[in-house]
């Protein structure tokens, strides 16, 4: 996730841009403890009934409603058995929506108006936590920022995680969620886990639900299966994680230029275990971060609290947004590079949240404990004061309405895709202006899992958030540039899409690059012969029947297909489809001037 703001005008604003970015970065650090949390992603007609569920993005990439019958709130594990049993007696369909709803993709979603969303909200508890084997054990409700608090209370650390905290464990599980780091077993959430219990279908002899208790030493296979499940085998119950003694963190963040970038990006994640860049492909920058593994009695109690995850003030996020709106309106690329250039600019300034003591930055490095350094999300933890502040992407005020796009390049072919991005800046370098204006590219380390639809590789996991209109038919200033660069990553170089984002042309054909695959569906097949637990969209990415890609008028320009003809675009309004201008291959909706 980030952030942008965007003024609408050229160059001789920017100085007062950056005034305003100061002035609100200020606001932001005063107004943290204030922000309305975001309301609950399920919301029924009458009591738990006529049920809808949405995304915290605010749309899920083909705008559909998602429906369902019912939703269930278990709070213990009895009664998440009783819920999948009679729900299993019924024939009816499941799915597992937890307390934000942070994936991107319909995985959320069951079939038709019928099913039963099953909501982990109220599963957030610790089971057993022991200090002594290092182990702790909790409900798949649990949020990231609990279980960060639950682990430091009896002195240990989760070694490695995302760094928002409002996902679940149980969503974590099911999209491999994951951090930055080359070292020990990676940085995947998932590959930290040393049992999990999911409650699936089950026969009549079991009472129609099964509690199956999974683990590396007793059930190798299956528990492969479930470290990253897409939520098709089940309802994971409790979790069980192994951590490390508490440590320290020494970040430090260093700003270069990209000329070296292909052959840096190669050793430095070598060198710093937690390290990650930001990069400002259109300005030709790298942000470098130094984080390395310090011993716990160093001196130090930073605190990072990401900026743009603090609460922002509605009045500055909607004009934020109707900044952007009418530079794209004006097709207005200097506007956004000028903004791109002060926010990042300004973020770098503020060392992106980073404070040496938890109140103000005072300089570089910034040391402090795991549980104070690895994540953050403090939008979400305010007091209700009636949408006067709230995370900057609430869907109910006009805020960031944005794409989500990850994947995952093989480490030994980044150098190469670097280039390839490098070559279409040179075309145009405003082109990818629009990114900076959200951060820049976030790119983080991962490694190669056991689990069977988990990481196949060391890679570089690309972050890319960018504008999104209010109307789907509506195209975006150098949409050709973006869409050629997802296409670039997923087919030449035969990337990985997080599960937990992108657009619907990501996962067609995705479960071919998975070599694992078959035993995942083997294990699928066996937990939930009849499906309950799957949907169209589920089915459509495990290649089992259909495919993810909507071909339509318009389509590909909110990613529902890539392109084959004029009309997937935009020809009213100028846009056509296209071979990419570096990669010939892809098919992108390029504005063309008569």
């Amino acid at each position: 996730m980030a952030f942008g703001y965007s003024p609408s005008y050229g160059s001789n604003h920017a100085a007062f841009w950056r005034t305003l970015l100061g002035l609100y970065c200020l606001i932001t650090l005063v107004n943290s403890a204030i922000s309305t949390p975001p309301e609950d992603p399920v919301k029924c007609v009458s009591g738990n009934t006529n049920c809808t569920v949405t995304t915290s993005l605010g749309a899920f990439p083909d705008r559909s409603t998602c429906r369902a019958a019912n939703v269930a709130y278990p709070t213990s594990e009895a009664e998440l058995v009783s819920i999948v049993a009679a729900a299993t007696k019924a024939g009816r369909k499941m799915r597992v929506t937890t307390r934000y709803s942070h994936s991107s993709p319909t995985l959320v979603c069951t079939d038709g108006k019928d099913g039963l969303f099953i909501s982990t909200k109220f599963l957030n508890h610790t089971v057993r936590a022991d200090a002594k084997a290092m182990t702790l054990t909790v409900e798949s409700g649990m949020t990231l920022r609990q279980l960060i608090a639950e682990a430091a209370k009896v002195g240990l650390a989760l070694p490695y995680a995302p760094y928002w905290w409002g996902v679940t464990v149980g969503g974590m599980m099911g999209t491999g969620a994951h951090g930055s780091s080359l070292w020990d077993k990676g940085s995947a959430v998932h590959d930290y886990v040393t049992e999990i219990r999911m409650v699936s279908p089950g026969l009549v002899n079991d009472g129609f639900a099964k509690i199956r208790v999974l683990s590396e030493t007793t059930t190798p296979n299956e528990f492969n299966a479930a470290k990253v499940s897409l939520g098709v085998l089940g309802v994971i119950s409790q979790v069980t994680f192994t951590l490390q003694l508490m440590f320290k963190r020494s970040i430090k963040y260093v700003m270069r230029n990209d000329l070296d970038f292909n052959d840096q990006v190669l050793t430095f994640g070598k060198k710093h275990e937690f390290a990650d860049f930001v990069w400002l492909p259109s300005q030709g920058k790298v942000v470098y971060r130094m984080d390395d593994r310090v011993a716990v009695n160093t001196s130090g109690n930073g605190l990072y609290d990401f900026l743009p995850f603090r609460s922002q003030l509605s009045p500055i996020v909607a004009t934020t947004r109707s900044s952007e709106e009418t530079q794209e309106t004006l097709r207005d690329a200097n506007g956004k590079c000028v903004a791109a250039k002060a926010i990042t600019s300004t973020l770098f300034a503020t060392s992106y949240g980073l404070t040496n003591n938890g109140i103000i930055f005072t300089g570089y490095p910034v040391i402090g404990s795991q549980n104070r350094m690895m994540s953050s999300g403090s939008c979400l933890d305010g007091l209700e004061d009636k949408l006067i502040s709230t995370c900057a992407w609430d869907s109910r005020i006009k805020g960031l309405f944005i794409y989500s796009t990850g994947f995952s390049v093989p480490l030994t072919q980044v150098s190469s895709f670097i280039n390839d991005i490098k070559s279409l800046v040179k075309i145009d370098s405003k082109s990818l202006c629009g990114l900076e204006l959200y951060y820049g590219i976030l790119m983080r380390y991962v490694t190669s899992s056991p689990a069977y639809l988990g990481k196949e590789t060391e890679a570089i996991d690309f972050d890319i958030t960018y504008y999104r209109a209010n109307d789907p038919l509506t195209p975006r200033l150098y949409e050709d540039f973006i869409e050629e660069i997802e296409q670039i990553a997923l087919f030449k170089y035969n990337a990985l899409p997080h599960w937990g984002k992108n657009r619907n042309l990501a996962f067609d054909g995705v479960i071919k690059k998975y070599k694992n695959a078959p035993a995942f569906l083997k294990v699928k097949e066996s937990y939930d012969p009849k499906g309950l637990f799957s949907s169209e969209w589920t089915d459509q990415i495990l290649g089992i029947k259909g495919n993810p890609t909507i071909v339509k008028d318009g389509c590909a320009l909110e990613g529902l297909c890539i392109c084959s003809e004029d009309a997937h675009c935009a020809p009213t309004k100028g846009y056509l489809c296209r071979p990419g201008k570096v990669y010939k291959e892809a098919r992108v909706c390029t504005h063309v001037t008569k």
